[in-house]
């Protein structure tokens, strides 16, 4: 079994009192599989990149950090992307995006899947008109093999004014997916004025699909087929929160992965076992939220024996 990853890979530039703290690489789905692969986990991430420094010096973090590299298209028409992302009060960031893409992205072949094994994507990467097609393939090919697939809503404000034309990719998603984790603000954007019940009941529940909704500070909530669980979140003061959904999955990919769970029990789960899948994202967040890094610290993976 071994995790495969799509999605963007980004050099983070972090502000706090509009004064540059700390620069990392980062990313929806590239956050979640370093921390799996720190985890000793087999993790491949599928992505692209410049043939310029910033590339070069992720290129070199992912090596470090066990995450293949064998995927990633590394381009020569454009640049790295990069973000800004300033800190509020409350260590929530506000974005600032420059890209530089060439005209075909994706230029790579997708590497093999087997059955069980456990597929992430998701942001707007996954809906992306301009990487559509790449990623319809990856996600056919995922449930051909009766891989697990794991998907992140993970859809912002800034993109609020393009959701009834992406609708029809988000929807193909969903039933592609296994498990569809999100925010309580995810949906909001994607299904405004409508509750999470109502949501669940049109999208999920037609196609036994399970719906984790995380919300802040707030409880987890779970539904599935079977049941509908919350979950307490214990009250930390972060040092920022960036990251912290992406480590929510990375969390929950490492309790499967760990348990060996396959698709065929996964779709049958008892609650205990959902509970310790819930746990271990938890851990994960949490302990993200400690530090200014975007992915679980070394010294926590030792500590809690994640390895």
């Amino acid at each position: 079994m071994k995790v495969i990853g799509i999605g963007e890979t980004i050099l983070d530039v972090i502000f706090q009192n509009n004064q540059p703290q700390r620069a990392v690489p980062g990313g929806s789905t590239f956050n979640c599989m370093v921390s799996l692969g720190r985890c000793g986990i087999p993790a491949l991430f599928i992505s692209e990149l410049g043939k310029d420094k910033v590339g070069e010096w992720i290129q070199s973090f992912m090596e470090e950090n066990n995450l293949s590299t064998e995927y990633v298209d590394f381009f020569e028409d454009g640049q790295s992307p990069v973000s800004m992302a300033f800190l509020d009060e409350n260590r929530n960031a506000d974005y600032a995006f420059y890209k530089d893409f060439p005209e075909k992205r994706l230029n790579i072949s997708f590497p093999e899947i087997n059955e069980n094994d456990l597929l992430i994507f998701g942001s707007y990467f996954a809906v992306n008109p301009v990487l559509r097609d790449k990623v319809r393939e990856l996600l056919h090919c995922a449930q051909a093999q009766k891989a697990i697939i794991y998907y992140d809503i993970n859809f912002r404000k800034a993109h609020a004014g393009e959701r009834l034309q992406l609708m029809p990719s988000f929807i193909e998603n969903f039933q592609y997916a296994t498990v569809i984790r999100c925010s309580d603000e995810d949906l909001a954007v994607l299904f405004p004025e409508q509750s999470i019940a109502e949501i669940y009941k049109q999208y999920f529940l037609p196609d036994n699909k399970n719906l984790i909704v995380t919300q802040g500070e707030k409880e987890i909530l779970l539904k599935t087929p079977g049941f509908e669980k919350t979950y307490p979140v214990e009250a930390i003061i972060p040092v920022s929160t960036i990251g912290a959904g992406d480590n929510f999955n990375a969390g929950f990919a490492c309790g499967l992965m760990k348990n060996r769970i396959s698709l065929e029990a996964l779709a049958a789960l008892p609650e205990n076992q959902w509970d310790q899948l819930i746990d271990w994202a938890k851990l994960f967040a949490r302990e993200v939220c400690l530090s200014l890094d975007n992915y679980v610290k070394t010294s926590i993976i030792l500590k809690h024996k994640l390895y």
